[in-house]
């Protein structure tokens, strides 16, 4: 069912119902999606209180990638775990956990979800998120991993939240991307944006340029490109954003187009990137596509990559489907040293 005939305003719990009645086969990944917005709707308010709620930036344990967990991101962790208990989830792969975590056995569904995206922006009042994927429970004793290690394209739904100024839920059930901005007043999710729509081509990209030097030879000279602007075979002039919150960039992606670049690069550890593909980079993908964009890993489409671990790390770029198409080119030396040549000048061989 399409979400877009649905009257901007309306409550999420009905959005549900309507998309249920629709397709039955939807009822239980209905009954996860409210409880991450319940549990959206906890933390939110947590994140809301900002420091009168205490030190949500106090620093504890190390997680399953190393970093060293925040108050929040443990708070996150046990608000979604316990929501998802009572919801018809099976199976939970978190950031926040080494290994999966058994919740329900025998229910048909698997969360994978990393609770607090962007946890280094907490304690200066900066957009944090929530981002999640719900799969089919596929696991078996002899594949205790079953449920994580098919394609994207197996997900049945995926979101993600964004706590800013408004606290957000951009939902896709594979019908289309929805938003849903939290009525603080009533505690609940209603509908404003019933078909997102990313534009095919945009002047914005979004990349951690303070890590140039370790970039790859493809993201380096697109990059390059990107700044000669409309002198340089791009021919247009670009702005450059970088918030250091996955959700963040992706929802301004979702509204204004562009495209969001996190390379793997030449330092230790960063071969395949920062973001892991199960609980960040597949939910993306899944709703990017549903709105008409793109997301790949340079060469290969996102939702086609199969996990071998839950963590597993994977190169993300995604956005406007043109740009995103440009970038593949830089990949596939299709735009083989575009703006270098001293007998074109600035404007190289050819032209995106």
């Amino acid at each position: 069912m399409s979400m877009g005939s649905l009257e901007i305003g309306s409550r999420l719990d009905a959005c549900l119902a309507a998309a249920v009645a629709a397709d039955p086969t939807l009822s239980d990944v209905a009954k996860v999606i409210a409880a991450c917005a319940t549990a959206a709707i906890e933390v939110s308010t947590v994140i809301g209180r900002g420091a009168l709620a205490g030190d949500l930036a106090a620093q504890g344990a190390q997680n399953s990638d190393g970093d060293v967990q925040k108050f929040l991101d443990v708070l996150a962790h046990e608000r979604f775990t316990e929501a998802l208990r009572g919801a018809p989830v099976s199976e939970v792969a978190s950031e926040e956990s080494e290994g999966v975590m058994l919740l329900n056995p025998g229910a048909p569904l698997a969360v994978a979800i990393d609770p607090l995206d962007g946890s280094s922006n907490i304690g200066v009042n900066m957009a944090v998120g929530s981002i999640f994927g719900i799969w089919p429970t596929a696991s078996t004793p002899e594949n205790p991993l079953g449920s994580f290690t098919g394609p994207g394209t197996l997900q049945r739904a995926a979101g993600f939240v964004t706590y800013g100024p408004a606290t957000s839920l951009v939902l896709t059930l594979g019908h289309g991307t929805q938003t849903y901005t939290l009525d603080r007043a009533e505690g609940a999710f209603r509908l404003t944006h019933p078909r997102m729509e990313v534009v095919a081509a945009a002047k914005e990209y979004a990349i951690n340029a303070s890590n140039a030097r370790h970039w790859d030879t493809p993201v380096k000279a697109y990059i390059e490109d990107c700044l000669r602007g409309a002198e340089g075979p791009l021919d247009k002039d670009f702005n450059m954003r970088w918030l250091g919150s996955l959700v963040s960039d992706a929802q301004r992606v979702l509204l204004r187009g562009g495209v969001f670049l996190y390379p793997g690069d030449n330092r230790k550890g960063y071969a395949q990137g920062r973001l892991r593909l199960l609980y960040e980079a597949a939910p993306i993908a899944f709703l990017m596509e549903q709105a008409g964009a793109g997301a790949i890993d340079g060469e290969r489409r996102i939702l086609d990559i199969c996990a071998s671990a839950i963590h597993e790390r994977v190169p993300l770029i995604f956005g406007s489907a043109d740009e995103v198409a440009c970038v593949a080119k830089y990949y596939g030396g299709r735009n083989p040293a575009a703006g270098r040549s001293p007998l074109f000048g600035q404007r190289g061989l050819m032209r995106g």
